[in-house]
């Protein structure tokens, strides 16, 4: 991938941060540019369970779900990814996430951009031992902490590619603990017919323990979603305008600190 149709991706985010997963499509508006640290500070300030909104937009099944459904099982997922990533890092006796990738075989390289795709993506586990973590992103996010307002929210001490690492080596501990883990074993019916069923996987569970993992192992008070808007704004601070103000509705807050002035759409 060149660094070309990496930008040309951005139009619009297909994806989350971490996830691989499709969402709905469309042509996303035209928003007011907004300041990169007023959107992390109102990001910042909410509950990691209250982003079950977000999180679950992004998974194929939603609308079989119920909104009491996707929050229990938000909590569900962040309490898993808190319980292993503590039993990952007492088996090793280390919360440092480059340790953890060496003691569990990883493989871990920092390419500049993706190859071969078409998908955004900004880190990736490959089965059974590989992590990529695309140092071009990275990069444009660590400039941003020239900005005073930013390190005051993210903290100065904030290593964007640990934290990448840290997500993604959840996936492999869900490879390794499949068998058990909540992620994994937790199924919903799609249909029944006599003896016959279908039961399948919800894919945003694996990726919501993971960002429950990676908070523990970073010790961040913020939920990593937010990375997701500080990640993008590298690239186009009006996509990432707009995919604040959709984080912002999937958590309830209408009254923005952040106030947005005239949109125009997109010809079609």
């Amino acid at each position: 991938m060149t660094k070309e149709t990496f930008r040309a991706a951005f139009k619009p985010v297909a994806e989350g941060l971490f996830g691989k997963q499709k969402v709905r499509a469309y042509e996303r508006p035209r928003f007011e540019e907004r300041l990169i640290e007023d959107m992390l500070r109102d990001l910042a300030e909410i509950e990691p369970v209250e982003w079950y909104g977000y999180a679950f937009s992004r998974e194929p099944l939603n609308g079989k779900f119920q909104d009491e459904q996707r929050r229990a099982w938000m909590e569900k997922s962040l309490a898993c990814g808190r319980e292993y990533a503590e039993k990952i890092c007492g088996k090793y006796q280390t919360r440092d996430p480059e340790k953890l990738a060496e003691c569990m075989g990883m493989n871990v390289s920092f390419p500049e951009f993706p190859e071969k795709t078409d998908r955004v993506m900004f880190a990736e586990y490959r089965i059974p031992n590989k992590i990529c973590i695309y140092m071009d992103a990275v990069k444009k996010a660590e400039k941003l902490f020239e900005k005073p307002g930013v390190c005051r929210i993210l903290t100065k001490d904030l290593k964007v590619s640990r934290l990448l690492l840290s997500h993604e080596l959840f996936h492999c501990v869900e490879e390794e603990y499949r068998h058990e883990i909540f992620t994994k074993t937790e199924k919903i019916r799609l249909w029944t017919l006599g003896f016959l069923h279908n039961d399948s996987n919800i894919i945003a569970l694996s990726e919501i323990a993971a960002m429950g993992f990676a908070q523990e192992i970073m010790g961040i008070s913020y939920s990593p979603y937010l990375m997701d808007v500080f990640l993008v704004y590298g690239y186009s601070p009006e996509e990432a305008s707009g995919l604040y103000e959709e984080m912002m509705e999937y958590a309830g807050i209408k009254n923005l600190k952040v106030q947005m002035t005239d949109v125009s759409y997109l010809e079609r």
